[in-house]
């Protein structure tokens, strides 16, 4: 443990930040998750896809926005995820 008043402070700091990043990084996971079984369920209503994508893709802009994830890791796992939609979605012709 540091001795120093401003370095105990910064472990501090750092501890909590790692916290909060770390509750946001497990957000995504969850709502990827989700969103992947909806997107998996052959019955589910597209209705429900698109809520699933909508919600998932917003917490994922969140966490880039506050600099938990950077903007090319977030455009990424947007990018699989609507991937993933557009080949799960019944093609009508």
């Amino acid at each position: 443990m540091p001795n120093i008043k401003s370095v105990i402070k910064d472990v501090k700091r750092s501890r909590q930040r790692h916290l909060r990043n770390q509750a946001a990084k497990s957000q995504i996971k969850t709502y990827v998750k989700k969103a992947r079984a909806v997107i998996a369920d052959p019955g589910a209503p597209p209705a429900d896809v698109a809520q699933a994508l909508s919600q998932t893709v917003s917490v994922i802009d969140k966490a880039h926005k506050r600099g938990i994830i950077h903007k090319n890791a977030a455009a990424r796992r947007k990018s699989r995820l609507m991937k993933r939609a557009v080949q799960a979605a019944p093609h009508t012709a």
